[in-house]
């Protein structure tokens, strides 16, 4: 069944065709709703929807991959049909096959590591997630052509774990030439027998997790060998080797190949899978290291070899200095003639020359006793493991400009906070700094980092003057300075140079990733990026009118560069937020949408993926999904505050209460003068009936900020749990003098509460008219007008508009559980019933 371009399914229009296999054709798409996104299509044909068992293996592999939301993986967009026809709709990889990457050509091994890094880092995540790939091989791996991100892809054969499904019937045809595809009972297999392992091979239906694993050993073991492991004449044979030979060592097949690196492989083909890598976390932390371990031998030896004395060749020629080229090549797995070595030679010269000789190693190993101190005292120097990155000084006569002074900060923050080895201060520490005299020291003791980074800026018209002063705090010494005069347009370039040098300065070991972290580039557009610097502007000012400019000013960046992902992201953040007064169905599905949209240009922005948790704690009632893009989140970014305190919330949601607190004090730990994070922590043992905890960091959040919406609407709560109704009342009228998002309709609400448990019923009836007649000119969250019904008593009434709010999706509604206020419904079967609908545990 071949498709013609222009064809639609659904709202995807066929392009071209760009592969085919015993699974169904697949095709290069256009997305044409308002995701305007590239997909691959993969359809099959009339002769596999009309086979059940093939059919149900076509549903499970749509099933277990959108189960999966990671880099390394193949992401999922939709399963449908459009008339008779099945497809799946996923993102596009515009790159090759593992197999036609390598090309039969020998790969270095620095290569071949970041490669197997990042098929264990797939894996690991979707073993996490109980799902068995059970078929990997070079030609299910891709490689993406712009930036070498590691795909793996067609889980046509994965399972869940300990849920074996059978799959086709026995001696099926297969994707392969080299594949067995038959049913999954006893004594039959299923994959592709040169990655297979031995237990896969048998048939056994205790296949789990570790097959993984030994499949890409194997295919790890090709990659520096150039051959698979267990070779044989025929498919019959090659089993046989695979159940029952030792795979021949590396080293056979290519020199200087790391003794770990042996080790590594052997592990993961060990024929017991009990004596295997048990887990592909492990695994990964161990290719990890290595790498680590390779590229600072690597580091050493160039260093070596450059502060120390050249020694004469045998031919009298003086030996070249070492290039990065050279230290690459000796940690390459193609065959290379050996080198003698420096101790080597020495010891063949004595034997010629004995007293000569003896002077001369005498005066080496003086030399390499200096040089082994003064390589000592630079590696053993402490690096800079913390740094405050201030506000930047607006010295532009035009206040407009004062985006740029917190913006390029807050760039520079977010790149440097990519690397692990570095603390970085967050933004509510360093923004109390802002228009005081900058003494770097005094901050930097007070913050408790051992740098400060501090910077002015002055704007004339297109011209751009950034000065920098990066402090060691420890030795009191300026590190480094520099002015940089650009032009605007080259605002984007100038802040990736700054932050590299920065890095540089600071003599942060960085690795592979990490290095792209700190250059990476989220747009070529300068207008956009500016547009952007605007839009976290206002959007860190939390209120109504300033989210309304932020929307404004991410909508523009996208029209800039629709493949700008930290706009979209800056988008999403200002739907979810509290303080956007919008109806929920209003606002968060476009927070959704603008979600995805970032993480399917780049899914590594722990901010998106702590947003899209967001919307489906707080709308979709996702629980799984929710806690999966949080863990997501936090692995992507552990020192994301946002992220921890948004985890907490959804655990005080589930009852796990003791979680909740430990989430909502890390992120506190993280951003320690965050009135957010702060009141999280008030939330938190609110929530776990602990009152007096509770009021005590309620207050804590007013001393940061007295006018903080959810803090006052909150403290008066925990003082009427406590009985204390004269402060509750006091408090909650307070918080109704300010006005703005949702945060104010708790507090006029949370009083008509108050006055009815007080026994003060006409001035709850009052606050009750008060509030539904404001309900027909804006939006009120209905849960808000059933509180006050709860509180008279009223459980008809009260029901009937939480009925409305769990229709409307109202935002408090995750918490219904565990809110105390509403214990007067919980002995009411419709409240268990209201209970099991938002689908939180019973």
């Amino acid at each position: 069944m071949h498709i013609s371009a222009g064809r639609h399914f659904g709202h995807y229009e066929i392009l071209s065709q760009i592969g085919a296999g015993g699974m169904g054709e697949v095709y290069l798409a256009q997305d044409t709703s308002e995701l305007d996104r590239t997909v691959a299509i993969k359809l099959l044909p009339p002769e596999v929807v009309s086979d059940s068992s093939r059919m149900r293996r076509f549903v499970q592999e749509a099933r277990t991959v959108s189960a999966l939301n990671h880099p390394n993986i193949l992401t999922i967009y939709e399963f449908g049909q459009e008339g008779a026809t099945r497809f799946i709709a996923t993102e596009y990889v515009d790159g090759v096959t593992l197999r036609e990457h390598v090309g039969g050509r020998r790969i270095g091994l620095h290569e071949v590591l970041d490669i197997a890094i990042q098929i264990a880092a797939a894996l690991d995540a979707a073993h996490e997630a109980n799902v068995v790939h059970r078929d990997i091989k070079p030609e299910n791996i891709m490689i993406r052509r712009r930036d070498h991100i590691v795909k793996v892809i067609d889980f046509g054969l994965a399972k869940p774990i300990e849920k074996i499904v059978a799959a086709a019937r026995p001696g099926a045809a297969s994707d392969a030439g080299t594949t067995l595809m038959v049913n999954t009972e006893p004594g039959v297999v299923m994959g592709t027998v040169s990655y297979m392992s031995p237990e896969q091979s048998q048939g056994s239906t205790r296949v789990d997790h570790r097959t993984d694993i030994w499949s890409l050993g194997a295919v790890l073991y090709e990659m520096v060998a150039g051959r698979v492991p267990f070779e044989g004449k025929d498919l019959h044979r090659q089993v046989i080797a695979i159940q029952e030979q030792e795979q021949p060592p590396l080293s056979r097949f290519a020199e200087r190949v790391p003794a770990r690196l042996e080790e590594i492989v052997t592990k993961t083909l060990a024929k017991n899978s009990n004596e295997r890598y048990q887990t592909a976390k492990d695994l990964l932390i161990d290719l990890r290291n290595l790498k680590r371990k390779l590229e600072v031998d690597a580091a050493i030896d160039r260093t070596a070899q450059t502060e120390s004395p050249s020694v004469s060749s045998t031919s009298g020629n003086q030996s070249a200095p070492a290039t990065d080229s050279d230290a690459a090549a000796a940690t390459a797995p193609a065959i290379i003639k050996p080198v003698v070595s420096s101790a080597e030679y020495v010891v063949s010269g004595i034997k010629q020359h004995r007293v000569a000789s003896l002077l001369l190693l005498l005066m080496i190993a003086a030399g390499a006793t200096w040089i082994g101190f003064y390589i000592h005292a630079r590696n053993t120097e402490v690096a800079i493991d913390s740094i405050a990155v201030l506000p930047f000084e607006n010295k532009s006569a035009d206040p407009d400009t004062e985006y740029l002074s917190e913006g390029l900060a807050e760039s520079l923050m977010y790149r440097l906070s990519q690397l692990s080895r570095l603390r970085v201060s967050p933004r509510s520490l360093v923004l109390q700094y802002k228009g005081k005299e900058v003494d770097p020291i005094k901050i930097g003791s007070e913050l408790g980092v051992s740098a400060v980074l501090s910077g002015r800026i002055v704007q004339r018209g297109d011209n751009l003057t950034i000065s920098i002063e990066l402090v060691d705090v420890r030795h009191k010494t300026l590190l480094w300075g520099e002015q940089y005069d650009r032009k605007m347009s080259e605002l984007l370039s100038t802040q990736r140079e700054i932050a590299q040098e920065i890095t540089e300065k600071l003599r942060v070991k960085v690795a592979g990733e990490e290095q792209k972290g700190i250059t990476k580039r989220y747009t070529d557009s300068n207008e956009a990026y500016q547009l952007y610097l605007k839009g976290r502007f206002y959007w860190n000012k939390r209120r109504g009118e300033a989210l309304k400019k932020s929307i404004e000013y991410f909508n523009q960046a996208i029209e800039k560069d629709p493949h700008f992902a930290l706009a979209y992201a800056g988008l999403a953040d200002c739907y979810v937020v509290p303080a956007n007064p919008l109806p929920p169905r209003e606002k968060m599905p476009k927070a959704k949408v603008a979600a995805m949209r970032a993480l399917e240009l780049d899914d590594t922005l722990a901010e998106a993926h702590a947003t899209l948790a967001r919307t489906m704690t707080n709308y979709d009632w996702d629980w799984t999904g929710a806690e999966k893009e949080l863990k997501r989140a936090i692995a992507l970014n552990a020192d994301y505050a946002i992220a921890h305190q948004w985890y907490g919330g959804y655990l005080e949601a589930m009852g796990r209460r003791n979680e909740a607190i430990a989430e909502a004090k890390r992120a506190q730990e993280l951003d320690p003068l965050s009135p957010i994070l702060s009141f999280e922590l008030g939330m938190a043992s609110y929530y776990n009936r602990d009152n007096d905890q509770a009021i005590a960091y309620l207050q804590k959040t007013l001393e940061l900020d007295p006018d903080f919406p959810p803090a006052l609407g909150q403290l008066p709560a925990a003082f009427e749990q406590k009985g204390m109704y004269d402060q509750a009342i006091a408090g909650f009228q307070k918080g109704i003098t300010l006005r703005g998002g949702s945060e104010w309709y708790f507090s006029f609400s949370g009083l008509g509460h108050v006055y009815a448990v007080s026994g003060k019923t006409s001035e709850a009836q009052v606050m009750l008219n008060q509030l539904k007649q404001l309900s027909e000119r804006e939006y009120v969250p209905a849960d808000g007008i059933a509180l006050i019904y709860a509180g008279l008593g009223d459980k008809d009434q009260a029901f009937a508009w939480l009925e409305k709010a769990y229709g409307e999706r109202s935002f408090n509604m995750a918490w219904l559980k565990v809110e105390p206020r509403w214990d007067s419904l919980r002995s009411d079967p419709r409240f268990a019933d209201l209970v099991r609908r938002v689908g939180l545990p019973q």
